[in-house]
């Protein structure tokens, strides 16, 4: 039986609202994280907000997103209702978070030693890459009739890719933990919002981690400020839309400049370690 129309409006209202809430809240705490931070710190960290940094950070989170997006869509589809929406929202959210703040930390503490910083930026330049790859695989080229000139490209861009984090795969897989999407059966509540936090707060270690070759450019608070905003958007899409929120952020012309991004910032950040390491 379908729900009544009120009880539909009820049911999104509250979980917008507790969606809102949430995102504020989070960015409420990264304020905190940053005040303590800098009673520590010589070099403070910005608290000042632009709305350019808040627009990059939601593009290249909403650019990173496709796991999120397909490990939030299994939960959706085995853990239906409102429980299991607040659930979901309030845990991946609090995940995400939890993730940037822990990474945010790590950078703080580095960015005063040279070579720690520049050991941080060669990881988060090794973990772009890795991004860049993570945005092609979940692509199909061949669904939508796209030139072969195109597919080509992408298939020789994606092999490369694929061969290089072979390499590097045994180092990033000690420094960051493996993450499961899979999504086998209905949870509790609580077994929910625990779920929904773990595989998040990964996902958000591995991105973040990876943005640490453009905090030389943009304001932390305000960039961190948009992956918030970014993560509440793809929520909601999510549950207005799942199907066609996926198709987007799966979009294979979207992934591949999205990827061919990551690798210009990978490269960036080896040129800044190289400058850390032999011209300070």
């Amino acid at each position: 039986m379908n729900k009544k129309p009120n009880n539909f409006l009820r049911d999104q209202f509250i979980a917008l609202s507790l969606t809102i809430i949430t995102c504020l809240a989070m960015i409420a705490l990264l304020r905190i994280e940053i005040g303590l931070i800098n009673m520590f710190i010589s070099d403070k960290i910005s608290t000042s907000i632009r709305i350019s940094d808040i627009i990059i950070g939601l593009t290249i989170y909403l650019k990173t997103s496709v796991d999120f997006a397909i490990f939030i869509g299994r939960l959706m589809d085995k853990n239906q209702g409102l429980k299991g929406r607040i659930g979901i929202e309030i845990g991946t959210a609090l995940g995400n978070a939890a993730g940037t703040m822990a990474i945010l930390l790590i950078w703080s503490i580095f960015k005063s030693v040279n070579w720690l910083l520049a050991l941080m930026i060669i990881i988060a330049s090794l973990v772009l890459v890795r991004l860049a790859e993570d945005g092609l695989e979940h692509i199909n080229i061949n669904k939508k009739g796209y030139p072969n000139w195109f597919k080509l490209i992408v298939t020789k861009f994606e092999f490369i890719l694929v061969n290089f984090n072979k390499l590097t795969k045994p180092l990033l897989n000690k420094i960051i933990p493996e993450r499961s999407l899979e999504v086998n059966k209905k949870l509790t509540f609580w077994a929910l919002m625990t779920m929904a936090f773990t595989v998040p707060f990964i996902l958000g270690l591995d991105d973040f981690a990876g943005y640490v070759p453009l905090f030389d450019v943009v304001n932390v608070y305000g960039f961190a400020i948009g992956v918030f905003v970014g993560h509440m958007i793809l929520n909601v899409l999510l549950y207005l839309s799942p199907k066609r929120t996926i198709e987007l952020v799966k979009n294979p012309v979207i992934s591949f400049i999205g990827s061919v991004v990551f690798i210009g910032l990978a490269v960036w950040g080896f040129i800044e370690a190289y400058e850390l390491l032999f011209h300070h």
